[in-house]
């Protein structure tokens, strides 16, 4: 039997697809960007075909490159990025409008009047989430009120709804099966975590028909086969997970208190509580962690809406640096950020200040201060934001009497950048863990693929494949690391005075 797994990486900035061995080795990846839509101030969009397109060309690459067929894949995983938010027509196949993006803010004044009415608290404790911008119900209502003729197609069941798996799950079954798996599901404010079920009250309250939704499954589940007229043959799809609960597989965290940060557009830790929903004092949401069966799995996850994306900031809107990968050189050109602290709220603030309406800032400037200290800034302020989850995520550990993270294994693109990682682990007093394949989420999706198909017998086996490349360990007075987070917290102060 083969052994190969194709993961499908479906990112904010861009598509990737991997080819993984059974031992979990990248043996092929293809990656492609597509473009970032801005209409106006604060609205994200994705046009979804050529979000599809591009997947499917880097399917066709990485498969290439292995010099492998369809008949050597075993399976296909699918990871994506979560949120984000479409609607197509059933019968063309065609997307009503472009994809509202995770990082869209347009749907605050919607998520004001649902606090207004006294949601917040009945949805908190059905869906784990708070009322917010970043998840897909309000963003599915908009789409529904502000496209012509949307709502009433949507009521005559023309319409489907699905965040960026389900696209592909489409696409790629030829619009045979429209399904999600439960972690996607539980990011739409619309699902019943703990009965891992749609919820009438929620689909009522946000005006959401229930005909548009996909069927959910299990992360580890036979969704489909992908057609063979794309790939070569017919393959089986057997894995789905929204891409931070995919990273949280990818890392072998399967039992309570293992944590994980991804370093990507965004910055999203994860600890995992077991079969315990468990509720944050602190600004983090609860969400479903990706099963491999129909029992409920949980996780606290604080996200940060900008990290990665703020060296995307210095290249294209500051010009500071020409390519993203001169960040680090230019950061260590100084030896510090010279009392310089970048806040980038660009479209916000998320975990755990949630405040839809912050900007981002630049204080502690003065004549000496140059680009080399602002590009440090911007680093540490990725680490700055997780350092500030993993805070919150322990207040809530010893709440609940349990023992705080004893470490924290990383991933994502950013995570690569030894200067920041070694920060991180400075500012929050841990070890900081770097995998021998960072690329966890791909992994991920790849490993819940694997146990679908038969390549992977259980858990445990995963978890004795899992192996640390690298462990920065916390060299910074911790008296010193108070006083930098204290900093960082007043910084956070002037972007919500803005």
């Amino acid at each position: 039997m083969t052994s190969h797994l194709l993961a499908l990486d479906q990112g904010t900035s861009s598509s990737r697809s991997i080819v993984f061995d059974a031992a979990g080795r990248i043996v092929a990846m293809a990656q492609r960007e597509f473009r970032q839509i801005y209409p106006q101030p604060g609205w994200v969009e994705h046009d979804a075909t050529e979000i599809w397109r591009s997947q499917l060309d880097t399917a066709r690459e990485a498969l290439a490159q292995a010099k492998l067929a369809a008949r050597d894949i075993a399976a296909i995983g699918i990871t994506n990025q979560r949120e984000t938010t479409l609607l197509w027509n059933r019968k063309t196949g065609e997307p009503i409008a472009n994809a509202i993006v995770w990082q869209d803010r347009r749907t605050e004044p919607l998520c004001a009047a649902l606090r207004k009415q006294g949601l917040a608290e009945r949805l908190r404790e059905i869906t784990g989430l708070v009322i917010d911008p970043y998840f897909s119900g309000t963003k599915v209502r908009w789409l529904l009120d502000r496209v012509d003729g949307a709502r009433g197609a949507a009521e005559r069941g023309e319409l489907a709804f699905g965040t960026i798996d389900s696209w592909l799950l489409w696409n790629l079954t030829g619009g045979r099966v429209h399904a999600t798996d439960v972690t996607n599901a539980s990011r739409t404010m619309l699902f019943d975590i703990r009965r891992n079920a749609w919820d009438e009250s929620m689909l009522a309250a946000l005006g959401v028909p229930a005909s548009l939704l996909p069927a959910v499954h299990p992360s580890s589940h036979r969704f489909g086969e992908a057609d063979a007229a794309l790939l070569g043959a017919r393959i089986t799809i057997g894995g789905i997970a929204g891409d931070q609960q995919s990273a949280l597989f990818g890392q072998a965290c399967f039992r309570a208190g293992l944590a994980k940060n991804t370093y990507g557009t965004g910055c999203f830790l994860l600890t995992h509580t077991g079969a315990q929903f468990e509720t944050s004092a602190n600004g983090l949401v609860t969400t479903s962690a990706a099963q491999t069966d129909t029992v409920p799995q949980f996780a606290l996850e604080g996200s940060v809406f900008i990290a990665g994306a703020v060296v995307q900031w210095l290249r294209d809107g500051l010009n500071a640096i020409r390519a993203s990968g001169e960040v680090q050189a230019l950061a260590e050109s100084v030896p510090d950020a010279g009392g310089v602290m970048f806040v980038p709220a660009f479209t916000g603030l998320g975990a755990p200040y949630w405040n839809a309406n912050a900007r981002g800032a630049i204080v502690g400037l003065t004549r000496g201060s140059t680009v080399a200290h602002i590009a440090r800034a911007a680093l540490e302020s990725i680490a700055f934001q997780s350092a500030a989850l993993l805070q919150a995520m322990n207040r809530d550990a010893e709440a609940a009497g349990a023992m705080p993270a004893a470490e924290l294994r990383v991933d994502g693109g950013a995570s690569v950048n030894n200067l920041l990682m070694q920060f991180q682990a400075d500012l929050l007093g841990i070890p900081v863990v770097r995998p021998k394949v960072v690329e966890t989420t791909a992994l991920g999706a790849a490993y819940l693929a694997g146990l679908a198909s038969g390549v992977y017998r259980n858990l445990d086996e995963l978890a004795s494949q899992w192996q640390a490349e690298r462990t920065f360990q916390p060299n910074m007075p911790r008296e010193r690391a108070a006083e930098l987070m204290a900093q960082w917290e007043h910084a956070v102060r002037q972007t919500e005075a803005v």
